[in-house]
């Protein structure tokens, strides 16, 4: 199993559905400026399953790269059905990778920024004791 393609794809979903709409206006004003089905794409696909598994197909489109190599090695007797259907099954399971690995980061960063903002209150009261 190559977790490229899932760390790519995981990537992708970070950058635009977590990080550009909070990196100034330009991005949400682009997203305003978008055709209605376009818009709604952006929105339905919030959820990282659904985003997977379409940027798995693409990523593997563009790239080659597969997250399970065996099943690109079908059975003789799928004929030609056996690439669309090693295509399908290895997107859903990238897109599985990806919304585990997603739901994963959301469970440990809540506690993680907790943690941090304890420590910066500990070191602001610290600091405004000696000074």
């Amino acid at each position: 199993m190559d977790l490229t393609l899932a760390l790519m794809g995981l990537s992708l979903y970070i950058l635009l559905w977590e990080k550009l709409p909070d990196w100034g206006n330009w991005f949400n004003a682009l997203l305003a400026r978008l055709p209605r089905p376009l818009t709604y794409l952006y929105e339905a696909w919030h959820c990282p399953f659904c985003f997977g598994f379409w940027a798995a197909l693409a990523l593997h489109g563009l790239t080659g790269i597969v997250t399970i190599e065996a099943l690109f090695t079908p059975p003789a007797y799928l004929g030609s059905f056996g690439l669309p259907i090693a295509w399908f099954l290895d997107a859903l399971a990238t897109a599985t990778l990806i919304m585990a690995a997603s739901l994963g980061f959301k469970a440990i960063s809540g506690p993680a920024i907790r943690g941090h903002q304890m420590t910066e209150e500990f070191r602001n009261s610290f600091k405004q004791t000696q000074g």
